[in-house]
């Protein structure tokens, strides 16, 4: 989040709506989290360690997948994320973003139960259709009436609200949210946007990032900053349905005379106010 201020009014850099879901499960004595590198490639957090993730498309609002999602209205969750309507399309890009990069669907089948790929037949047809929705070739409604599966989004919880500074190149209003992976499916990346992956403690997560062995942008330490007390995926996910509507966190950059970006300063530091 760090560069040089241009003449130019970065001011009007448009807001791009995303969604990103922590993946947790049960490890002995605590929680681990899903965690990808980016590829050094990427134009935003190039490198960095992040948790699924990516903008709300046109096509995750499409009153289609709004019959294919179970237990949230799209009035409920406008509701929850303070917007006029639209905001199931959050939830929906969360479960089409972890689809596309980490192979993970959180979706039910016929029985109501979570969507099982361990078999190997299943395994090679849904990892087509993952890559074919990512490329847009195929639509994440269309495969859900194919399968026959139903979206879990009731079991998605909102936890954070942050939005890129002012002065950025790139600006994002993303929304954080937190589930439980299904137990009979492995989390890889997809070796495009994201080159690693791996399950870790978000107190070890932390504690690498400290060390400079795990590179993260703000938001990211913060969010692995809420999961840290919590050691068991109930307590973490109580936690999350405990927040109700999160405060929109908004940082703000701090320049040097010569207009050098020289920091990030978050809005409970004093000098907060103080800035423009």
């Amino acid at each position: 989040m760090t560069g040089s201020r241009e003449t130019s009014d970065l001011a009007a850099v448009p807001l791009r709506p995303a969604s990103t879901v922590m993946l947790l499960r049960d490890a002995p004595h605590d929680i681990e989290v899903f965690m990808m590198q980016r590829t050094t490639a990427a134009a935003f957090a190039s490198g960095m360690y992040v948790f699924p993730g990516g903008r709300v498309d046109d096509i995750d609002g499409a009153a289609e997948l709004d019959d294919l999602c179970d237990g949230l209205t799209d009035a409920q969750a406008s509701e929850l994320l303070r917007v006029p309507n639209g905001g199931l399309a959050y939830w929906v890009a969360a479960i089409r973003e972890s689809f596309e990069e980490a192979g993970v669907l959180l979706a039910r089948d016929e029985d109501g139960q979570f969507v099982n790929l361990q078999d190997a037949e299943r395994q090679v047809r849904f990892g087509h259709a993952r890559h074919a929705v990512h490329e847009g070739s195929l639509s994440l409604a269309e495969f859900c009436r194919t399968e026959r599966l139903r979206l879990a989004v009731d079991t998605i919880r909102y936890v954070s609200h942050w939005i890129t500074p002012v002065g950025e190149k790139r600006r994002f209003d993303t929304r954080f949210f937190v589930a439980v992976a299904p137990p009979e499916q492995d989390l890889l990346h997809d070796d495009i946007e994201t080159i690693d992956s791996l399950w870790v403690t978000p107190s070890d997560a932390l504690s690498r990032a400290r060390r400079g062995e795990l590179a993260m942008i703000p938001p990211t330490v913060a969010n692995l900053e809420f999961l840290a007390p919590h050691h068991s995926t109930r307590d973490a996910v109580a936690a999350a349905q405990s927040i109700g509507v999160p405060t929109p966190i908004l940082p703000k950059l701090r320049y040097d005379q010569d207009g050098r970006v020289v920091g990030i300063v978050f809005p409970d530091d004093p000098l907060y106010s103080q800035l423009p």
